[in-house]
């Protein structure tokens, strides 16, 4: 039989724990490592040469978009799934455009992650029912006639921008959590405020604020 080689990326021990003794105990999958943040990450994944990549979006160094698409440079298909908190309706097709195979609520883990996995072994794309519905909606002409508008008109790195805001971060460590100048963060923030028909710097962060508090109920 031959044996799936799977690496875990979460800057949560538990959920690793949970999620190895899940795909542990399918035949065919092992867990040949674990990292907790993107640098650690893309170590193990040079070094294991996994089968599979399963990781979260939120990094303590790195937001996983990027990581997905360093994977790819580094490894060129290299099968990754997502497995994230965030909102897979603002999220998925990011992830899908970085590299990724599928994107997975960790709310929904428990009852989908193995046939996630299995799917994108098989060679196929694994989205729930309601994104997948959407999406099809979405490239049909149904939907999104008059574009998209709010965050989805984001770019990810405005997104990225657009969340340490709302953390309370400031530009100066905005731009170095990023690796980027403080004249490019000012450039992203403009062009947030911009696509988001925002007036001032004080209304950006009561939105961004907003914005992230909301994400996290």
């Amino acid at each position: 039989m031959n044996i799936t080689r799977i690496l875990l990326i979460d800057d949560h021990p538990i959920m690793r724990h949970g999620l190895a003794q899940l795909l542990g105990a399918e035949d065919g999958l092992t867990i040949c490592g674990e990292a907790g943040s993107a640098r650690e990450g893309m170590t193990a994944a040079d070094r294991l040469k996994p089968d599979l990549v399963i990781l979260d979006l939120t990094l303590p160094d790195k937001h996983g978009l990027e990581l997905l698409k360093d994977l790819q440079v580094q490894h060129p298909g290299l099968r990754c799934l997502v497995l994230s908190m965030h909102d897979e309706d603002l999220y998925a097709e990011r992830a899908l455009r970085a590299g990724a195979r599928g994107y997975i609520m960790k709310e929904a883990a428990a009852d989908h992650l193995v046939t996630a996995v299995r799917k994108i072994l098989s060679g196929g794309l694994y989205l729930s029912e309601n994104l997948a519905s959407k999406m099809i909606e979405q490239l049909s002409g149904v939907r999104g006639k008059t574009g998209a508008t709010g965050v989805e008109n984001l770019t990810d790195r405005e997104l990225e921008v657009l969340a340490l805001i709302g953390e309370g971060v400031a530009t100066k460590n905005i731009a170095e959590r990023l690796s980027i100048s403080a004249r490019t963060v000012e450039a992203h923030r403009a062009h947030i405020k911009e696509k988001l028909n925002i007036c001032d710097g004080a209304a950006l962060v009561k939105y961004a604020v907003q914005w992230v508090e909301g994400k996290s109920n």
